[in-house]
């Protein structure tokens, strides 16, 4: 009896963890959404004292003990990554990798293929949610107030500073926002005028659709892959703030292109994820 009542509270979410998983699928979306938040903000919890240890604080070689925690979370979920173009992350130096967003999902997507010394570039409501926040300014995450547009540029000008000075890789989504239509929304400059400021490469990284897994409205989340595409480097040298906008519009098309590519859409913008 003494054994069954030790072993209750690691049984029990067991069972009903396995009873929602077979049950309708928006219980499983629920279950597996509430335990995705939870999970992670354990394993900030845990990461917390360990970058403390490591780095003594505010570093960006604490993302290494974040990659390696988060890790193995896509498997809790049933996902799997299929990731190309690993070459192209060996570019030496600071470099800025841009991306599409989906879905806080994302963030295992970049955890499989995040490169030393890259840190992020993400909304300053982000610092405030719970261990995962502070774990995100441990990790040298660079906070940014969308809102405003000067506080922006002057951040943007600051990172590209610190990338030169302290040789990191800026991790960001042009897209200002996660795209819940399907596609690719336009992307926002700051990240162009952020590589042409430094004089630095931009590498593209582009995640396949969600939605033959993934779906918010209608409460879907089965198990699924993404596919990631690194595309080649994009030089920025000689560039100057004239040329952002054709930057970014040249990035765009290449990297909506692979998106429909790896996506099995053959044209126009298809649903995607949430």
């Amino acid at each position: 009896m003494a054994v069954l009542l030790w072993m209750a509270p690691m049984v029990v979410p067991l069972v009903v963890g396995l009873l929602l998983w077979s049950s309708g699928h928006a219980l499983v979306f629920y279950f597996k959404k509430g335990f995705y938040v939870a999970w992670m903000m354990v394993l900030a919890l845990l990461a917390l004292p360990l970058c403390v240890l490591k780095s003594g604080g505010r570093d960006v070689e604490n993302m290494r003990i974040v990659r390696a925690l988060v890790w193995h979370v896509k498997y809790f979920l049933g996902l799997r990554f299929q990731v190309s173009g690993w070459e192209h992350l060996q570019t030496p130096g600071p470099y800025v990798i841009i991306s599409n967003h989906q879905s806080s999902l994302d963030v295992l997507g970049l955890m499989e293929i995040l490169p030393d010394r890259c840190t992020m570039i993400a909304k300053k409501e982000l610092i405030y949610a719970g261990t995962v926040g502070v774990l995100c300014w441990l990790g040298g995450i660079v906070f940014i107030n969308r809102k405003k547009t000067s506080d922006a540029k002057s951040v943007m000008a600051a990172a590209a500073k610190t990338m030169l000075d302290q040789r990191i890789r800026l991790w960001v989504f042009p897209e200002g926002t996660r795209n819940q239509r399907g596609g690719l929304l336009p992307f926002k400059k700051g990240a162009f005028h952020l590589a042409v400021q430094a004089q630095v490469p931009i590498i593209p990284v582009v995640f396949s659709s969600y939605s033959n897994f993934y779906l918010r409205k209608e409460k879907q989340f089965k198990s699924g892959t993404i596919r990631l595409k690194i595309l080649p480097k994009i030089e920025t040298k000689g560039m100057t703030s004239e040329d952002v906008a054709s930057l970014a519009d040249k990035s765009f098309d290449a990297m909506r292109s692979a998106f429909l590519d790896i996506s099995g859409l053959a044209c126009g913008n298809g649903p995607a994820g949430h």
